[in-house]
This record gives structure tokens, C-alpha cells and sequence, in this order.
């Protein structure tokens, strides 16, 4: 996106000439036809192929109409037609979609008759991402000159909370998040916040592993991205290797020919944060952000909890419309009368517009993050909202995507792109799983890696996978509990391998419809090792404590230290004291022997586990 006015002006005349004429047509786009076919529906991508055009032409001319796209967008026919037109190509609907076009024009019609004058511009919401420690929160507290960092313990972001700062007479709202964990929350619960993204990057330390997880949630968002290249103020900054590690994640700055905007900053000294407003509000500009106010509001929670005097309270972010005082208001699965509500600085106020931030009392539940506001008549159509939204919650694991119901899904239209998070235990495994998954893209449905990276399977993962209807995969790697009691919840299937090839052929079955059905493993409980003693001549024996769940005889378990797996079997032997026992349960201490190991260790720990089929 090349949207820096110092870009600009420092072009040559002939490519400032190119970028403002009406219409790019480069050499090479031919068209096969002089009138091409299109569907009722397509991708930028799907587009490009057809009018023989690159993507990033296509996007170019739909942000000159004031549409932010990326590759994956989907145009409507008339859009799409408009678009081919740019480039002197002539296009008709598919004829068994002309009829399904023409009922669909009328209705489309019908709503560009009715009044919108109460459209109006509305700030830009803007996410802060990056790396742990290289200055999301001293970055915001440059921004709005207020000591947060000073009043956190460590320094650590402790809540999320949302911010609203002017710059010559526009105002721009921060969603102050403790990284991207909470940006995907709401996303995999249905609320698309964020306008802008803004990614912190240190100049000393360059692209870390949560700096490329924060662009893949990001990217998978369709967010427009802005890089904050901080901490040029130190004696080590290398701007110029945090720009080729950026290249190299897929980012290209401007200044290297590409679309994305790199500001230097220094949040401790505050340079570059007027340049970082500047860009941020003309990347919003070209957006066109619009909303109407006089509408009921529609808003999403970034930040819950139970007071021990107010009771519940939640910090909404309007999306649309007015949040007022007295409004009836239905969020997620609670509903409740709005008594009071605060802004950023803790004022009391009686309404809240687009892109405000607003703390309110009244609610019957604390709601959970992510989750959706809007706004009921009476009380009477509250109760009956959160009545069928409990009803559409005991339904979702069946409308998750999962390598079992994945071919049906296919077969009925509900899904094109299969996103598959990869988790390996080295980076050597990551590439050749990769680049193999992606070649098992079909004509019906394509193979997209959302993010891949080595470690274990953890929350975010899991969250990134809710939000985008994903498949989590590990190779020789381990689910963290947090992280499958989350997939158990959402209903996100993780497949653990140790063997490239049954990844690869569970993903080609999967996609023709031949998968036999899988067993998945079930976590009965964890143990921490507290002492290790001998048991007869050979045997060892690990003195433990459960930690949750239950131990029982004849399952499987496995000892992991610092978190990683030292070993695999099963129980030989349980133990209460100096009885056998069938269990142990949470809480309890005992005595358990491992098939094949005594090396224990105080702290490791003992995760037992069964496998049984799974019910796709």
C-alpha cells in the first residue's frame, strides 16, 4: 500500500505520473476474450487469474474506491465487473447465476434507495502487536502521555483496556492488548475489531518468534499492517536488518518496493510518534471507516470482570450506532440494563459512539472477551436472544471444521481453503511438512499454512484455529493442557504425528472423503514427581501428586521435564502407601512405576492418557 506522502513526493514524474492515472493496464494482461465469464462471487486471487492481471493491481484499484482488500477478499459481481472494466475488459455473469444476480441487484438496489445520511466517519481502532519486551506498552504510553509503564508491576501490560488520543483534530482509539492472544479471542468469537495493526518490531533485537505469530493473526485477519521500527535510540538499532527480516517474513517495506509502512521510532525518547499518528490516520483515510450513529449500537467486550461493589463489568468497543444509558443490551450469553457507564479516563457518561471505549454496569453475568453487543427493545426479546444463542453454542462443534466431517464439508460448499496451523518439534521438519501439505491442494479446496512454528501446541494456536476455522497439526511435538482443554471447548481437532508421511496421507483421504475414522488421545491426568525410590531389585518407583485429574491402572503415560518428553509407556504399578490401588485421583499422593524408566526426577512430570476413536 504505498500510502507515505514522503514516498510520494519523492518520485520520479513519470511513476508519479503512473500512480495517479485512472487506470493501471499492464503489458502483459490480455484478455482471453472480449467479454469473460465471472460468478456471482469471487476472490481477488480467482480475478487476477482470469483477467490475466497481478493481484496487486487489482487490490490498487480497489483502494482508489476506498476499499482496503488483500488476496482472499471477496468481490461481488458488480464489483468485480467494475474492476475488469479498468483494465478494458468487458465481462457477463455465468448463465446459471444471472437469474440469482438480478433477484440479488433489486434487493441490493432496494437498500442503496434508503437514506444514508447518517453514515458518518468514525476513528480507526488500532491494535499495538510485537514481541515481548520491545515496547507495545511504552510505545502507547508515548502516544498518550500518560505513565501507564510506571504504575504496572515489571512493566507488563495487566489488563486490556482501550485508549483514545487526538491528533490535529481527528481522533484514533488503541486497543491495548497484552499481545495477540486477545485480538484473536474476539475474532474467534465472531467480532472483527481491529481497523489497523500496528507492529512493534525493536531495532536492536529484529523479528522474534511472537513478532511472526503476530503477523500470521494479522494476515489472517485481512488487517493492514503498520511496522513500528522502535528503539532507534540505541547505540545497536539496525533498522536495515529488521527490514530484510521483515522481507523475509513476507512484509515488504515501502522504501524496498513494497506496500507496507515502516516508521522509526523511539517510544523512550518520543521520536516518530507524529509520522506513526500521520500514517496511521491516512491508512484510515483511504479506508474510508464509516458508521452510523443514530443506529442501536452494536459493539464487542474487550475487557471483563466481577467487581466486588459494582458486580459484573465489562469494557465494550462500539462497532456501529449509540450505546446509551438505559439501554437494554444482550452480550453473548448475559443480558442486563445499562445503570452507568464510564469512558477511557473514568468519567461518567451517558452515551458512547463509533470506535468509543466505554466501561458499563448493569450486566446479570460477566461476559466473556471477544464476545458481541447489541442492543434488545425489552427485556422480554434479551431473555429470548440469549436463549437461541445457547442453542447455536451447543451447535458449533458441529459446524467446526475438522479432518473427519472436512470431505462433507466440501462437498456441500462450506469450505474452499483448508487453514492449517503446523507446529513441529525443529525447524528442519517445518519446511519439507510445509511445502507438502500446500501441493495437496485440490480444484475444490486449497491447502493455506495460517502459521507454522517449532514448540508445542498452545492457546494461541488453538484460538488462531477457532478464529479461522482451522486444523492444528504437531509433529513430534506435545499439546500444552491449557491449550486442549481450549480445543475441547471450541471444538478445534489437533492431530499429533510422528511420521510425515500419515500427515500427509490424513490430509489427501481427508480431501477425497476416505479418512478411516482416527483414535484420539484423552488426557486422564497430570502428576508432579515429588520423590523417587526404590521397589524391589529393579524397579523405581516415582513418588507423586496429582495435580488434576485421575491415575488409573492399565493406561499409558508419559514423563516430561522442562517440557519435553523423556520417555513413553505405560503403568506398571499403583500405589497408595504400601497398597495397590486402582486409582489415584486429584489431590492424592502415590506411588507409580513407569514400564521402562526410573531416571525420575523431583519436579518432572507424569501426564497419563488413553487413546479412544474419535466421534469426528
Amino acid at each position: 500500500m504505498k500510502t507515505s506522502k514522503s514516498k510520494e513526493t519523492a518520485k520520479p514524474p513519470e511513476q508519479e505520473e503512473k500512480v495517479t492515472a485512472p487506470v493501471e493496464k499492464p503489458a502483459a494482461a490480455q484478455p482471453i476474450s472480449p467479454s469473460v465469464e465471472l460468478p456471482h462471487s469471487i476472490a481477488v486471487r480467482q480475478l487476477s487469474e482470469i483477467l490475466n492481471v497481478t493481484p496487486v493491481n487489482i487490490i490498487k484499484q480497489l483502494m482508489r474506491r476506498g476499499i482496503m482488500a488483500n488476496i482472499n477478499q471477496i468481490l461481488d459481481y458488480d464489483m468485480a465487473s467494475t474492476i475488469a472494466k479498468d483494465f478494458g475488459i468487458d465481462t457477463h455473469p455465468r448463465a446459471r447465476e444471472a437469474q440469482k444476480l438480478a433477484t440479488d441487484m433489486v434487493e441490493i438496489k432496494k437498500h442503496q434507495t434508503e437514506p444514508t445520511s447518517g453514515l458518518k466517519l468514525r476513528p480507526p481502532v488500532v491494535t499495538i502487536m510485537g514481541h515481548v519486551d520491545h515496547g507495545k506498552t511504552k510505545l502507547l504510553d508515548a502516544i498518550r502521555q500518560s505513565n501507564v509503564v510506571a504504575t504496572e508491576a515489571g512493566g507488563i501490560t495487566q489488563h486490556i483496556g482501550a485508549y483514545q488520543v487526538k491528533i490535529n483534530g481527528q481522533t484514533i482509539t488503541f486497543l491495548d492488548t497484552p499481545g495477540h492472544e486477545a485480538f484473536t479471542a474476539m475474532r474467534a468469537r465472531g467480532a472483527q475489531v481491529t481497523d489497523i495493526t500496528v507492529l512493534v518490531v525493536a531495532a536492536d533485537d529484529g523479528v522474534m518468534p511472537q513478532t511472526l505469530e503476530a503477523i500470521d493473526h494479522a494476515k489472517a485477519a485481512g488487517v493492514p499492517i503498520i511496522v513500528a521500527v522502535n528503539k532507534i535510540d540505541k547505540s545497536n538499532a539496525n533498522p536495515e536488518k529488521v527490514k530484510q527480516q521483515l522481507t523475509e517474513a513476507g512484509l515488504v517495506v515501502e522504501e524496498w518496493g513494497g506496500d507496507i509502512i515502516a516508521v522509526p521510532v523511539s517510544a523512550k525518547e518520543k521520536k516518530g510518534i507524529p509520522e506513526l499518528l500521520e500514517n496511521i490516520l491516512l491508512v484510515a483515510e483511504i479506508g474510508e471507516l464509516r458508521a452510523d450513529p443514530t443506529k442501536a449500537a452494536v459493539g464487542v467486550v474487550i475487557e471483563a470482570n466481577m467487581d466486588k461493589t459494582k458486580g459484573p463489568l465489562a469494557t465494550v468497543l462500539i462497532h456501529n450506532g449509540t450505546l446509551r444509558l438505559g439501554d437494554i443490551v444482550v452480550i453473548g450469553t448475559t443480558w442486563g440494563k445499562i445503570k452507568a457507564m464510564y469512558n477511557d479516563q473514568g468519567k461518567q457518561i451517558r452515551k458512547a459512539e463509533p470506535s468509543m471505549p466505554a466501561e458499563i454496569l448493569g450486566l446479570s453475568e460477566v461476559p466473556q472477551v471477544g464476545d458481541v453487543l447489541n442492543v434488545a427493545h425489552s427485556e422480554h426479546q434479551a431473555r429470548e436472544r440469549v436463549k437461541k444463542l445457547l442453542e447455536a453454542e451447543a451447535q458449533k462443534k458441529a459446524r467446526t471444521v475438522s479432518l473427519d466431517n472436512l470431505f462433507d464439508q466440501i462437498s456441500s460448499g462450506k469450505v474452499k481453503e483448508l487453514n492449517l496451523i503446523l507446529k513441529t518439534d525443529v525447524q528442519g521438519s517445518l519446511e519439507p511438512i510445509r511445502n507438502s501439505l500446500v501441493k495437496l491442494s485440490t480444484d475444490e479446496t486449497k491447502v493455506r499454512i495460517i502459521h507454522s512454528a517449532t514448540g508445542n501446541i498452545t492457546e494461541s494456536d488453538v484460538m488462531l484455529a477457532a478464529a479461522s476455522q482451522g486444523l492444528i497439526f504437531g509433529f513430534s511435538t506435545r499439546i500444552e493442557q491449557n491449550a486442549r482443554r481450549l480445543a475441547d471447548r471450541e471444538g478445534v481437532d489437533i492431530r499429533v504425528y510422528n511420521i510425515i508421511y500419515e500427515i500427509l496421507d490424513d490430509v489427501s483421504k481427508a480431501l477425497k472423503g476416505m479418512l478411516e475414522p482416527k483414535f484420539v488421545e484423552v488426557i486422564d491426568g497430570q502428576a508432579e514427581v515429588k520423590a523417587a525410590f526404590s521397589s524391589g531389585k529393579k524397579e523405581k518407583v516415582a513418588g507423586i501428586l496429582v495435580k488434576n485429574g485421575r491415575i488409573t491402572r492399565n493406561v499409558s503415560v508419559r514423563v516430561i521435564r522442562n517440557g519435553k518428553v523423556l520417555h513413553s509407556s505405560s503403568v506398571s504399578s499403583l500405589r497408595r502407601f504400601k497398597d495397590d490401588v486402582k486409582e489415584v485421583t486429584t489431590g492424592m499422593e502415590g506411588g507409580v512405576g513407569v514400564e521402562g524408566f526410573g531416571e525420575f526426577q523431583p519436579g518432572d512430570i507424569l501426564e497419563f492418557f488413553h487413546n479412544e476413536k474419535s466421534r469426528g
